[in-house]
């Protein structure tokens, strides 16, 4: 195999399949980037079992062939190759000479024939969805879903529910929910399928802020497929049932307060700095008639702050982690939010009118300051 293509495409393409190296495993061959140029383009791709990334890149292939490279060590060599034009040559022994300018190196691979390829994907049952749009659902949601340690796999997803024009995004930890509706262009048949978080978190990262580049989901029993511009990612699905969210949605309040959300952020973020990692101390929201104190007592201190609101309904004081606060309120866009609350057990409810995002919030307890 010998082909050749500028550092610059060669760059973006590892950055991007390097996303789906497993960073421990038993299998050899997964620890390496797989570089397909046996049918006319240049394709490389990475494969841990659960998450398999693929991308092509513009290049010349002068000798068709295929090659598995070590993804760390060939991935860290493109990154400080000069900014030129890279030739990759590899012989019937499996050694390949990298070379660009004056630079050369000379690595051995494994033979692409070992390598896991993606899985195939039957392309009948699929959506699109703009890249911004998916980047965008996917940054709203993604905080709040559990760490990968556990138990319930279920919860280190996110379910997508498609109701005939409608995408619902949903993603819970036990302390929280978020839940974000997207309204799509076409109408597709009722869906629903959990997708890990760690697919998500990555094609967040590989998506760009482009409005018109769509992104076409597919959907199989076990897999999930993501595909856009040159770039295919492929994932297992989260086996069972989600929760039935809709029983936790109570529509019922006792206190609405409509806030600035810039100043409601701003200041539980102050709050925050009298509270050291892995302290469990409450930010305490005593909500009176057009106005709001937040108040927070730590061991380094305590702070209070007034907020001008608008008030419909009773007085409450009531505690949050002010982390999850702060997770919500970042990724809302807009200047005013909404606030719902039943008492100082029940749920605290964030959304807009047309409930395009919801974020449930459980309350703590605490002592009265």
């Amino acid at each position: 195999m010998k082909l050749v293509c500028s550092k610059s495409n060669l760059l973006k393409g590892v950055n991007i399949v390097s996303k789906a190296v497993p960073s421990r495993t038993s299998m050899a061959i997964l620890e390496c980037i797989l570089i397909d140029a046996s049918a006319g383009q240049i394709t490389l791709t990475a494969n841990d079992m659960e998450l398999g990334i693929t991308t092509t890149i513009e290049g010349e292939i002068v000798e068709r062939g295929i090659i598995a490279l070590d993804a760390k060590i060939f991935s860290d060599m493109v990154r400080k190759l000069p900014e030129n034009e890279v030739t990759i040559e590899t012989d019937a022994t499996l050694k390949t000479v990298i070379t660009c300018e004056k630079s050369k190196f000379t690595i051995i691979g494994k033979s692409g024939e070992d390598f896991s390829y993606l899985p195939d994907i039957e392309k009948n049952d699929s959506i699109e969805i703009s890249q911004y749009t998916l980047k965008e659902v996917i940054q709203q949601t993604i905080f709040s879903i559990a760490d990968q340690n556990e138990s319930n796999k279920i919860m280190t997803g996110e379910l997508f529910e498609i109701q005939e024009n409608n995408l619902k995004v949903v993603s819970m930890d036990g302390h929280r929910i978020s839940i974000r509706n997207i309204e799509l262009k076409e109408s597709y048949e009722p869906k629903k399928v959990v997708v890990p978080g760690k697919t998500l978190q990555e094609i967040a990262k590989i998506l760009q802020d482009d409005t018109e580049q769509m992104v076409t989901i597919y959907f199989s029993r076990n897999h999930v497929m993501f595909e856009f511009e040159n770039t295919t990612v492929v994932s297992r699905l989260i086996e069972g049932e989600y929760f039935k969210i809709e029983k936790m949605l109570s529509h019922d309040y006792e206190t609405k307060v409509v806030i600035n959300k810039r100043e409601l952020l701003s200041c539980i973020d102050r709050a925050t700095l009298l509270v050291k990692e892995g302290d469990k101390k409450p930010i305490i929201m005593d909500i009176t008639q057009e106005n709001m104190e937040l108040k927070i007592n730590s061991f380094i201190g305590s702070m209070d702050e007034d907020i001008d609101i608008k008030k419909e309904g009773k007085d409450i004081m009531i505690g949050f982690n002010p982390k999850f606060f702060i997770d919500a309120l970042r990724v809302i866009g807009d200047e005013e939010v909404s606030l719902y609350m039943v008492n100082p057990k029940a749920p605290c409810f964030i959304k807009d009118l047309e409930e395009k995002y919801i974020y449930l919030i459980l309350p703590v307890n605490f002592n009265n300051v």
